[in-house]
């Protein structure tokens, strides 16, 4: 199990870790039962940035900008790439598709991350003048969906990391988990929870069935999109309800 929290983190973040040995395909399917803790590591990071900083623009962007750097863009390239398959695609599954999997950015990809990078910025500048805590809610739950959306998703392609994830995917073992993040962040917070939750499920099943009507499945770059949005939807959210 610690060889799978270890790929999780080696996967999800920039932290440089060495896993000694081959990693085997089942060890991606357990590596999914610590990315709430990953996501949590995460929000840790930032929540104690806040701490130190004073609350202010340049802090905020700071903040973003940490990150961005533990998270090594991952999500945000898949979202880049989502845009711009789903605007290039046309409808087209197989086009979709190919469009992912070019590394090339367009103009809809620039300005998606534009707009996600400008409208996270903001809440963040919010949330460390009022309550900074709440900023650890997002990673959290954004990836608490990702592994909803995996469990319930059909893999567009036969081989590769999210084949691994489907194949050998622990899920009694993830009920727990979420289980018991999900009584965590309510003792952390119920109502903000609740409320977090409730939203994040709903952008989850909305996109996951945006993604099984294009190309009847899940791609890592549409995971990664998944991510993001759902992070920018719950800090939305938290500067609303406080």
């Amino acid at each position: 199990m610690f060889r799978a929290f270890l790929i999780a983190v080696q996967f999800l973040t920039c932290i440089p870790i060495t896993i000694k040995g081959e990693i085997k395909p089942e060890d991606n399917g357990r590596a999914l039962l610590f990315y709430p803790l990953v996501g949590l590591i995460i929000g840790l990071v930032l929540y104690s940035f806040s701490l130190v900083l004073e609350p202010s623009n340049l802090t905020a962007a700071i903040i973003l900008t940490l990150w961005i750097i533990l998270t090594g863009a991952l999500h945000l390239d898949g979202l880049a790439d989502s845009a711009d398959a789903w605007m290039g695609g046309h409808s087209d599954p197989d086009r979709t598709l190919i469009i992912m999997k070019d590394p090339s950015s367009g103009a809809i990809a620039v300005v998606t991350l534009i707009l996600v990078l400008l409208i996270k910025w903001t809440a963040i500048q919010s949330l460390i003048t009022t309550d900074n805590f709440l900023i650890v809610f997002s990673p959290v739950i954004a990836r608490m969906m990702v592994i909803g959306l995996i469990m319930t998703t059909p893999y567009v392609r036969e081989t590769g990391l999210g084949a691994d994830m489907k194949k050998y995917l622990p899920v009694k073992m993830l009920n727990w988990v979420i289980s018991g993040f999900t009584f965590l962040l309510l003792l952390m917070n119920w109502q903000v929870t609740i409320m977090s939750l409730l939203t994040a499920i709903i952008i989850m099943l909305v996109l996951r069935q945006i993604m099984l009507k294009r190309i009847k499945g899940f791609t890592g770059d549409t995971a990664g999109a998944l991510i993001e949005i759902v992070e920018l939807t719950v800090l939305v959210l938290l500067v609303a309800i406080r």
